[in-house]
C-alpha cells in the first residue's frame, strides 16, 4: 500500500498550540522529552499526511475539549520533490502492538531511532487512526529539505464535544 497521497508536491499537517507555532519545525519538544517514536535528544518533527490525522492525533493526547479551549494554530509544509522518505508498513513493524495506543515500549523508540538516524523522514502507520500516516522529520537530516506553506487559526467543531 503506498500511503503518499501526494503528486508533484508532498504536503504534511500539524497542529500546535499557537504559542508554539513560530517553532513548529524545531522539534523541541521531542528532543526535551522524547516521543512515541523517538528517544530524547532527538528532534523530530511529527506531522501526518492530512488535516484530520494531524487534529486527532492532537486530541488523543489531550481531548477535543483542551482544542476548544486555547488557540491552536494548523501548520501545512511541502516535503521537496526529491527527499527521501523512508515507508514504514504495518509488517516492518517488530511488534504489532506499537501500532495500538498501549504504552510506548524503549524499544519501539530504538527501531524508530534508528529509521530516523538513516532517513530525513520517515512514514508511519498512525496509531490514531490505523488507516491514515504520520510523518516524522529528522530534524538534522531534513535540513533545506522542508518549508512551510501555510499556518492558519484553528477552529474546532464544537459537535465534536462532549455535552456537560
Amino acid at each position: 500500500m503506498n500511503p503518499l497521497p501526494w503528486d508533484d508536491r508532498w504536503y504534511a499537517w500539524r497542529l500546535d498550540r499557537e504559542m508554539y507555532s513560530a517553532t513548529w519545525n524545531s522539534g523541541l519538544g521531542s528532543k526535551l522529552d522524547g516521543g512515541r517514536r523517538n528517544t530524547p535528544g532527538r528532534r523530530v518533527v511529527y506531522a501526518s499526511v492530512d488535516p484530520s490525522t494531524a487534529i486527532l492525533e492532537v486530541a488523543a493526547h489531550g481531548s477535543f475539549d483542551a482544542l476548544d479551549q486555547e488557540p491552536y494554530v494548523l501548520t501545512c509544509f511541502e516535503i521537496t520533490h526529491d527527499a527521501s522518505v523512508r515507508i514504514v508498513q504495518p509488517e516492518d513493524v517488530p511488534n504489532p502492538q506499537w501500532l495500538t495506543p498501549i504504552k510506548t515500549s524503549p524499544n519501539q523508540r530504538k527501531f524508530a531511532d534508528a529509521l530516523l538516524a538513516e532517513h530525513p523522514f520517515v512514514l508511519v502507520p498512525s496509531v490514531a487512526t490505523r488507516h491514515s500516516w504520520n510523518l516524522l522529520v529528522s530534524c538534522d537530516l531534513a535540513e533545506g529539505q522542508f518549508r512551510m506553506v501555510s499556518q492558519e487559526r484553528f477552529g474546532l467543531d464544537t459537535r465534536l464535544l462532549q455535552e456537560g
